[in-house]
């Protein structure tokens, strides 16, 4: 036993000593302080406050609501859609109507909850009528879309439809053979698939997109429920 260790030890039988003749039976020591926040967190919060007061354009005069995105802070899988809709708009939270019902599901279908993930718009407005964003509104609301992404530093991120794998992918090419493979955005795994309310139309879509889920849970080493393993229920 080195001498750094004894006097370590001695000092720590007069410490107990010390708090006996004091008539304390029990030594306490202090607990590690637990952080506040997650990493990146803080950052993202700070984030928020600057996009709910965003004026950048003409889309802060038509809104109710600024639609920021909500999760985990540290998620794994980032869910990117177009933009807000009706229903969005009215409550301040993406993918809440019947799009957002199915989108849930889709979660579920492999082993995750909503706060599990982080889910988000390329822009934070709803477009008047729901038309498609248009190329002024994404360059001022991408940049924001991609602070999120550099601070939740996602491994996946699932973009939602057309509009949004083709503007993340800066490409034209159909999200029929956008899906199905993994892309590279900002050194993060990107996978195109189905948007859910092209699936509240189009029911046979639920195939192709289970096909793509299953492939972001391989990627992220998730276990799909037994039951829609061995159903093949998937997204529902």
């Amino acid at each position: 036993m080195n001498n750094e260790i004894r006097e370590i030890i001695e000092g720590l039988k007069l410490a107990i000593e010390s708090e006996k003749l004091a008539g304390n039976d029990e030594i306490c020591f202090p607990e590690k302080r637990k952080e506040e926040n997650v990493p990146g967190e803080k950052e993202l919060k700070t984030l928020e406050k600057e996009v709910l007061n965003c004026r950048r354009c003409p889309l802060s005069k038509t809104r109710t609501n600024v639609v920021f995105g909500e999760g985990d802070p540290n998620a794994k899988l980032m869910f990117v859609g177009e933009a807000p809709g009706a229903d969005e708009d009215i409550q301040g939270r993406p993918f809440v109507g019947r799009a957002g019902q199915l989108l849930t599901k889709i979660i579920g279908s492999i082993g995750l909850k909503r706060e599990d993930v982080f889910i988000g718009n390329i822009l934070k407005c709803r477009p008047p009528g729901n038309r498609n964003p248009l190329p002024a509104e994404i360059a001022v609301c991408k940049a924001y879309l991609e602070e999120q992404i550099d601070l939740i530093r996602p491994e996946v991120i699932c973009a939602l439809g057309k509009f949004a794998a083709q503007t993340l992918l800066n490409t034209e090419t159909p999200i029929s053979r956008l899906r199905g493979k993994f892309y590279d955005y900002r050194g993060v795994k990107l996978m195109p698939t189905y948007h859910p309310a092209y699936l509240l139309r189009n029911p046979d879509g639920k195939g192709a997109v289970w096909e793509d889920m299953k492939l972001v849970a391989r990627e992220l080493g998730l276990k799909i429920p037994r039951g829609r393993r061995d159903s093949g229920r998937g997204v529902g």
